[in-house]
C-alpha cells in the first residue's frame, strides 16, 4: 500500500470516528426530546436500505450528491473553497432546460448530449466569475461563490415564473414545462442503468484527473504548497482557473441530469440542501475520488430516510437535520485548523509578485 493511498485511507478513518461521535450526540438529544433513539436509528436504516425500494432512493440522492461533491473536492484539493456548488447546481439546470425545451422535437441522440453539455456550460459560467475574481483581485471565493447561491435561486425562481413558466401548473409551485419524453433517461424514481452509466464515467474520469495527470498533482501540490508549485514555474492561475470551470461544470451536470431524470422538469426551490451536502461529504472523505463514492451513498441514504421517517415510521424529518447538522460541526471542528494554513499559504503565493516588483 503507497503512502498516498495509506494516507487517504486514514483521513477517511479519522473522519468516520467523527461521524460516529456525531451519531451518538445525536442518540442522546433523540432521548433527550422523548424519542427512543433506537428506533430512530433502525428507522433511518430502513428508510435508507432495509425497506422496499429504499436503496432505490438512496442511489437516486447518491448521484448528484456524488458528481456535485467531485466538484467541491477538486477545488478543496487546489486549495480554494467553492462553497457554490448549489448555484452551479441550479444554473445547469436552467441552462439544460433552456436547450431541452428548444429542442423538444429533436432527435433525442442529440438534443440528449447538447443539453447535458449545456448543463456543464451554466455550471462552469457560474463557477468561472469567482475563479476570475480569486485570482486577479484576490475576492474571498468562500462569499462570493456563497453569494451566488442565493442569487443562482432568485434566477431559478425568475426562469420558472416566466420564460419556462408551465401554462398549466397549478400555481403553487413556479415550475417550468415538462421535458419531452424522448428527453428523459430515468423515471421519477431516479434510477436508471443510462443515469448510473454517466455518473460512474464522470467519477472515473475525475478520479484519473486528479490522481493520474500531471494538473491533477500539480493542482494537489499547489494546495499543500503554492509558493514550491510557482517557483517551479507552473501556470498556477490557469490551473486554478481550470479547477474552478471543472468545479462548476460537474455541478451543473447533476443540475442537467436531475432535469432529464427524476424530477422531469425545473422546480423552484428543488433539493436546496445539495450543495451543502456535497461539502460535507467532500470534508468526510478526506478529498478522495472513491472515499466521496463511499460517503456519497451514506448521505444519500439519509436524504432518502429524511422523506420516509415522516410518511412510514411518524418520527419528524428534523432528525435527519440534526445528524448532518452534528456532522457538520464535529467535520468542520476536525478540518478547521487546517484551512486557515492552506489560505495563509495560498496569500503568500499571491503576494510574492507584488513583493518581488517592490524589491526591483
Amino acid at each position: 500500500m503507497n503512502a498516498v493511498l495509506r494516507g487517504q485511507l486514514l483521513s477517511i478513518g479519522r473522519a468516520l470516528a467523527f461521524v460516529a461521535l456525531a451519531l451518538a450526540l445525536c442518540g442522546g438529544i433523540f432521548t433527550l426530546a422523548g424519542y427512543s433513539a433506537t428506533s430512530m436509528f433502525v428507522n433511518i436504516a430502513a428508510g435508507a436500505v432495509l425497506a422496499p425500494h429504499a436503496f432505490v432512493h438512496t442511489l437516486r440522492w447518491t448521484m448528484p450528491l456524488f458528481l456535485m461533491a467531485l466538484g467541491v473536492l477538486l477545488t478543496f484539493r487546489f486549495g480554494y473553497f467553492n462553497i457554490g456548488a448549489q448555484g452551479q447546481f441550479y444554473l445547469g439546470g436552467i441552462a439544460a432546460a433552456f436547450i431541452a425545451d428548444a429542442w423538444r422535437a429533436g432527435p433525442p441522440l442529440l438534443a440528449i448530449p447538447l443539453t447535458l453539455l449545456a448543463g456543464i456550460a451554466g455550471g462552469a459560467l457560474w463557477a468561472f466569475v469567482p475563479g476570475l475574481l480569486r485570482i486577479r483581485s484576490g475576492t474571498d471565493e468562500v462569499i462570493t461563490t456563497l453569494m451566488g447561491n442565493f442569487i443562482a435561486a432568485l434566477a431559478l425562481v425568475y426562469v420558472t415564473s416566466g420564460p419556462l413558466k408551465d401554462p398549466s401548473g397549478s400555481g403553487q409551485v413556479a415550475a417550468g414545462r415538462p421535458v419531452a419524453a424522448a428527453l428523459r433517461i430515468a423515471t421519477s424514481s431516479g434510477v436508471s442503468f443510462t443515469l448510473i452509466a454517466i455518473v460512474a464515467v464522470v467519477g472515473v474520469l475525475v478520479w484519473l484527473l486528479v490522481d493520474r495527470t500531471a494538473f491533477g498533482i500539480l493542482g494537489s501540490l499547489a494546495g499543500r504548497n503554492p509558493v514550491m508549485v510557482r517557483w517551479q514555474g507552473a501556470p498556477s492561475e490557469r490551473i486554478a482557473m481550470t479547477a474552478f470551470l471543472v468545479s462548476g461544470g460537474l455541478a451543473g451536470l447533476a443540475g442537467a441530469l436531475e432535469l432529464l431524470g427524476p424530477s422531469g422538469r425545473l422546480v423552484s426551490g428543488s433539493a436546496p440542501t445539495l450543495g451543502f451536502g456535497a461539502v460535507l461529504i467532500a470534508l468526510v472523505c478526506g478529498l478522495s475520488v472513491p472515499g466521496a463514492a463511499i460517503v456519497a451513498v451514506f448521505f444519500g441514504g439519509l436524504a432518502a430516510a429524511s422523506l420516509y421517517l415522516p410518511v412510514i415510521a411518524g418520527l419528524p424529518a428534523a432528525a435527519i437535520d440534526i445528524i448532518n447538522a452534528a456532522i457538520t460541526l464535529f467535520i468542520t471542528a476536525r478540518a478547521w485548523p487546517r484551512m486557515p494554513r492552506r489560505a495563509q499559504r495560498r496569500r503568500t503565493l499571491e503576494s510574492a509578485p507584488q513583493r518581488e516588483r517592490v524589491a526591483s
